[in-house]
């Protein structure tokens, strides 16, 4: 595997920042199972509404001062059962579904979710489809990281790395707009396609988005990676060690940040993913701050996976020709009767496939996310569940946090990158 190890941009002392900041290492070790409440530590909530918890996530803390002494992290405020409403809609209609758990970047959870229904019907999509995809599932890489980006910039007070962030995210909302007409809820996807062929001029917009991003990308580099304030609030931080993070369930840029080359377009590459010539960035601390690092050089590897995939995108079919799966051309519904019908018994019964069960993961913006599907033979999913890389995420913070301070926690949140949507699914 193409690996890329983050290089820091100062060097490190472990016992202080590089701006002149303490970082704060665990103070002192803390009994999770039975912890010591005294009458002289202080329980407070952050969150369920609060901007630091990026989203409606409920931190309850025990602090000694400022020093985090056990904290318990409390989700279901957005109790949406994407799960268990699936059952209850056909193949195609869970897609709506799917952009509501990480609108931070649906494109790809739209894509990996009739990736696992086509691999349980064993239907192949066609190579312009496949090709779009890639380009979809990498734009939003970039997009959900942006947004990362700019948040977690605000966490640590440097305000000017989010307006760039976002502005830049913009562009990209631009897109999903032209295409799909929404700009967070883009339902995308259809089992065996997608929603429309590529609109005109779409592909030259994505184009002037590559050639100009690179520019803001370095602009945000120079104002956080050599930051003072920036590395005191990062650096031995959250440090979390690659075998910890293996057995915490740890995937994606947070499981690289601590050294482990794991990647599902690498490891077990899908639509030809082995055929792109990009690497894998990793970390060595595992920190804040390689957790950083490792997410801003993604970006440029998704940028350069993109300049390829657009160069290879071939022309033909978008959906494949299969009147029993793809929906006829609105010009063939209104002119043949054949195709009418088989309209008409596609919207009313839905798509049916054979009884089993299937489970196909793909490589997210926040990790390993994985759709499994269950048939009975009929037009809906019998049972509908995912691998959620937040979630898993989430539960590591009383690992991460405790013994550090408040301030360590806010930063430690966001390095983990963490959307409640996908939570509370």
């Amino acid at each position: 595997m193409a690996q890329k190890t983050v290089e820091y941009a100062v060097s490190r002392n472990p016992e202080m920042g590089t701006g002149g900041l303490p970082a704060h290492g665990p103070l002192f070790p803390v009994d999770i199972a039975e912890p010591q409440m005294s009458s002289e530590n202080m329980l407070i909530n952050i969150g369920p509404q609060h901007p630091a918890t990026h989203g409606v996530l409920r931190l309850v803390c025990e602090l000694d001062g400022e020093t985090v002494l056990k904290v318990i992290p409390h989700i279901g405020y957005l109790h949406s059962s994407f799960e268990k409403l699936g059952e209850y809609r056909t193949w195609n209609q869970v897609v709506p579904l799917t952009d509501r758990m990480d609108y931070l970047a649906p494109l790809i959870y739209n894509c990996a979710y009739v990736m696992s229904v086509e691999k349980l019907l064993g239907i192949q999509v066609t190579e312009r489809c496949k090709v779009f995809r890639v380009i979809l599932m990498e734009m939003e890489r970039i997009f959900s990281h942006l947004l990362w980006l700019g948040t977690t910039a605000i966490d640590v007070g440097a305000f000017t790395p989010f307006l760039y962030a976002f502005q830049e995210r913009e562009r990209i909302y631009k897109l999903h707009e032209k295409y799909t007409g929404a700009r967070i809820t883009t339902s995308s996807t259809r089992v065996g396609g997608m929603m429309a062929d590529i609109p005109a001029g779409w592909i030259d917009q994505l184009k002037d988005f590559l050639k100009s991003f690179p520019r803001t990308l370095d602009e945000i580099d120079a104002l956080l990676t050599t930051n003072g304030i920036h590395l005191g609030r990062t650096q031995n931080v959250g440090v979390i060690s690659g075998e910890d993070a293996i057995n915490c369930g740890f995937t994606g840029p947070n499981l690289r940040a601590s050294g482990v080359p794991y990647d599902l377009r690498k490891d077990k590459p899908y639509y030809d993913y082995e055929t792109y010539d990009f690497e894998v960035p990793i970390g060595q601390h595992g920190d804040c701050y390689d957790r950083y690092l490792v997410r801003m050089d993604e970006m440029r590897q998704s940028m350069k996976i993109l300049h390829q995939a657009i160069g290879r995108l071939p022309g033909g079919p978008m959906d494949v020709q299969d009147p029993h799966v793809t929906l006829p051309t609105k010009t063939d519904c209104m002119s043949d009767m054949e195709s009418m019908i088989h309209h008409f018994k596609l919207i009313m019964e839905g798509i049916k496939g054979p009884a089993g069960d299937c489970y196909f993961a793909v490589e997210g913006s926040k990790g390993e996310l994985g759709m499994y599907v269950v048939s009975d033979g009929g037009p809906k999913p019998v049972r509908w569940r995912i691998r959620p890389p937040s979630f898993v995420n989430l539960s590591v913070i009383p690992r991460l946090a405790e013994g550090h301070l408040v301030s360590d926690l806010i930063m430690i949140n966001a390095s983990l990158d963490i959307v409640l949507g996908e939570i509370d699914r």
